[in-house]
This record gives structure tokens, C-alpha cells and sequence, in this order.
């Protein structure tokens, strides 16, 4: 679904999975800088909306989800996952109840598979689970904006800003009265910056929660059972994540960012040393230069000097060894 805020001056639209709103406006560095100091937004109409209605909503959903949200004020912002059987991670919730309606946004093109769960899991309950996706647009005020936002347009508020559930139709007069716009590519040099993962980037066929960080911010312990339970539960109480999610520096004298699926090894072994992980994400950010996510080994030394590709990388404890 193409934004017509590409139409604004400067857009050059963002390519994969993120398609259909810009990449930047013409400055990546001011627009990173912008949303740092709390101003401007981001266009994410691209992003899935997907709501459930009904009495049972919470208390269903609590029973699919890895987060406690059958008690859920309204209000009050939170993030949730789905599951495997073994655990590993299909979906990523980003959610706020209203009082009657949960709402929640997802990656780009999953919302079909998510609803085709959902609606395989309602059985007797009283819930109705609706794709808003055409009608409904998600935009970003970052942390610290003091923006207006619409009357009766749904917000969830993190510390890292809020999103906006806004009709799509009113898109256009949002960024008339909040700009200016920032890209996608800002918005995610600040995620690295803040070494927050992303379903399809941090994430592959098996991952496991415990490797990213989302124990607590997406997956709550003392909750009832969830399919992939078993797993948190074994690894949580009897082990240790087969791998673990770093923050890289990267050699700033590089012209090119080690792209995506980038092989790291050790650099004491040299370029053609045994691959201990590979990139997630890498981003120029406006003061930390060029920076990455990557997923690692459990095992690799924090001390250890690392090699992406070819570029020298350090490394930055994010989930613990």
C-alpha cells in the first residue's frame, strides 16, 4: 500500500519489506536529529493494523500471547509475541486496548497470517478479530514531541514515543500539521541505537526470545500457559540461549554498511576464520556513525574483536552470555 506522503519533497521510497513509504526526505542525519530532539514524525502507514472486539477480547488473548494481558488497562501500551509449538518467534504484537477494542500493529504483510491464527483459535469466545489495514494508517511522534494528535484517533505511548492509530484518509493534513517528515531509515538508526529487535530483521526461523531481549518488554514469566511455553520455561530456568543479540560499532572509515546476513567472525582468525553469527541491522546514526544489531554465538568473548564481513566491528553487551 503506497503512502501519498511519498509525494512530499525529497521522499525516496524504502525497498523489501518496508516498501511503500520513504526511506528518508533528502537528510537522513537532520531527520535522525529531529526525532531526537522530539520533533517531526514517521510514516508507517505501511505497517499492519489488526483490532479484536468483543468481551473476551483480553482474556483470549492472553491465552495466545506471551504477555499478561488479560488485566490490560486501557491505555496503557505493552508488546507481545506468538509463538511456535518449540518456541521460536512468528509474530510480533504491538498493542493497546481502548476499553472495548484491542489494537495492534505488525510487520509489514504479516497481518494475514496473524488473523488466520487468530481466527483458528476463537472457538466459543466471544471476540471478533478485524484487518484495519486499508483504513487505518500508523504514524510515530518520537519521545519527547509535544504534538496535538486528532481527537478520538487511538494512541499507544512507549518511551520511545507514540504511535498512532489515524484513519488513512487524514494522513496527508497529519503531516501538514506535524512535520517535518522523517524516514524510515532515521526510525531505525534510533531502534539500533536503543538495541531494539524487529520480527524478520532480528529474528530468523529459530529464534527464541531469550536471544533478543524480550523477556519482561514481550514475554511475561509468571503467566499462564501459551503455545512455545515449554521452551522459555526450559531455557529461563535450565539453560542458556544458543545465541545472543550485540550492538556493533563499526569502523568508520568504511564507505559501505555490512549489508543484512553478513557473516562476523573473530578477527584474530582472520577473514577466513569460522562464522560466529552474522548482521541483523546496520544504520549510519547521526553521532554513534555507523552501528549494527547482530545476533553472536552465546559464547563469543565479549573481549573479542570482531570482523563484519570486512569491516572491524567492537562489540556492545546487549543480552547477557
Amino acid at each position: 500500500m503506497k503512502s501519498p506522503l511519498l509525494s512530499l519533497p525529497g521522499a525516496v521510497p524504502a525497498e523489501g519489506v518496508d516498501e511503500g513509504v520513504a526511506a528518508h526526505y533528502g537528510d537522513l542525519f537532520r531527520e535522525q536529529r529531529a526525532l531526537a530532539d522530539g520533533t517531526g514524525f514517521v510514516d508507517l502507514s505501511h505497517r499492519g493494523v489488526v483490532t479484536v472486539t468483543g468481551a473476551d477480547r483480553l482474556s483470549w488473548l492472553h491465552l495466545l500471547l506471551t504477555q499478561h494481558v488479560s488485566e490490560l488497562p486501557p491505555g496503557e501500551a505493552t508488546e507481545a509475541l506468538i509463538l511456535s509449538a518449540n518456541g521460536h518467534i512468528e509474530h510480533a504484537l504491538y498493542l493497546v486496548d481502548d476499553g472495548t477494542t484491542v489494537w495492534a500493529h505488525v510487520e509489514p504483510g504479516t497481518q494475514d497470517a496473524l488473523i488466520a491464527y487468530l481466527e483458528s483459535m476463537k472457538f466459543f469466545y466471544r471476540v471478533e478479530v478485524a484487518d484495519r489495514t486499508g483504513d487505518i494508517a500508523v504514524v510515530h511522534l518520537p519521545a519527547g514531541s509535544i504534538a496535538a494528535v486528532p481527537d478520538g484517533v487511538v494512541v499507544r505511548e512507549t518511551a520511545y514515543g507514540r504511535d498512532v492509530f489515524l484513519p488513512r484518509d487524514e494522513l496527508e493534513s497529519f503531516a501538514a500539521a506535524h512535520g517535518p517528515a522523517a524516514g524510515l531509515l532515521a526510525h531505525e538508526a534510533l531502534r539500533v541505537e536503543h538495541h531494539r529487535p524487529r520480527l524478520g530483521f532480528e529474528t530468523d526461523h529459530r529464534t527464541i526470545p531469550h536471544e533478543l531481549g524480550w523477556i519482561g518488554s514481550a514475554v511475561h514469566l509468571q503467566k499462564g500457559c501459551y503455545r512455545g511455553q515449554e521452551t522459555v520455561a526450559r531455557v529461563q530456568n535450565l539453560g542458556k540461549p544458543p545465541r545472543r543479540l550485540v550492538f556493533l560499532h563499526l569502523d568508520g572509515s568504511e564507505v559501505h554498511l555490512p549489508a543484512p546476513g553478513t557473516e562476523i567472525r573473530v578477527a584474530d582468525e582472520g577473514p577466513e576464520g569460522r562464522s560466529i553469527g552474522f548482521v541483523t541491522t546496520s544504520a549510519r546514526h547521526h553521532e554513534l556513525g555507523p552501528v549494527a544489531l547482530a545476533l553472536v554465538k552465546r559464547n563469543v568473548p565479549l573481549d573479542a574483536r570482531l570482523l563484519a564481513g570486512e569491516t572491524a566491528a567492537a562489540q556492545e553487551v546487549v543480552v547477557e552470555p
